[in-house]
């Protein structure tokens, strides 16, 4: 049985580049590509491919926001991330939203490959890849900060994602804490850091070096 993968990327060379790529992969099919977003979630719903291929900057409903609202409906199909972007703030946020690995363009063919095939046969990442440096940042709850004494071990562990970008509900998905338990722990960053909001906080946290 081959791979049905759904393609999401705004650039109509890139979508023709991966078909010409792929179509030289047996096990590997092409079931439909897209420009948008929406059209990603309307025709994953439809299709139900094996894996996802999805650009994470799109006009319209964008890359990230299509992981969400697809999971919504089909929670565990594998997202990969393909982007020209190693910004970790896009990774971190694909990463809180369920994505399964996060490719850059510029990879050799045969990365994207074996993260299509890896996704497919529900296998990780390995340890070096881009997402698992950053996924390993953002559950770091320990360690050493000697900038923030005053902070407790889930403090920190909510900092490092405050310098990562991300949002309330993106922190609590990532956590696997609620949203109220969320708010309490920025306010309490936010109070023993003395900033005045989110974004001082995240500021503060990279010069204490906690970003990834």
């Amino acid at each position: 049985m081959s791979i049905s993968v759904l393609i999401a990327d705004d650039h109509e060379v890139v979508r023709t580049g991966l078909a010409v790529i792929l179509r030289d992969e047996a096990d590997i099919e092409i079931i439909a590509d897209v420009s948008t977003g929406q059209e990603a979630v309307d025709m994953a719903i439809e299709l139900r491919p094996d894996v996802v291929l999805m650009d994470v900057r799109m006009g319209e409903t964008d890359g990230l926001d299509a992981v969400d609202a697809i999971h919504d409906q089909l929670p565990d199909l594998p997202i990969v991330m393909h982007s020209m972007s190693n910004n970790p703030t896009y990774v971190a946020r694909s990463i809180a939203l369920g994505a399964w690995d996060y490719v850059l363009k510029g990879s050799p063919v045969h990365e994207l490959m074996a993260a299509i095939r890896r996704a497919a046969h529900g296998e990780s990442p390995p340890k070096e890849s881009l997402i698992q440096t950053v996924r390993a940042a953002m559950s770091e709850n320990r360690g050493k900060c000697d900038a923030c004494p005053e902070l407790t071990r889930r403090e920190i562990q909510v900092l490092r994602h405050l310098a990562l970008g991300l949002s309330n509900r993106e922190i609590g998905r990532s956590m696997d804490i609620s949203l109220e338990t969320v708010k309490e722990h920025v306010q309490n960053v936010l109070r023993k850091t003395n900033a005045t909001d989110r974004t001082q906080a995240a500021v503060w946290a990279v010069r204490a070096g906690m970003g990834a």
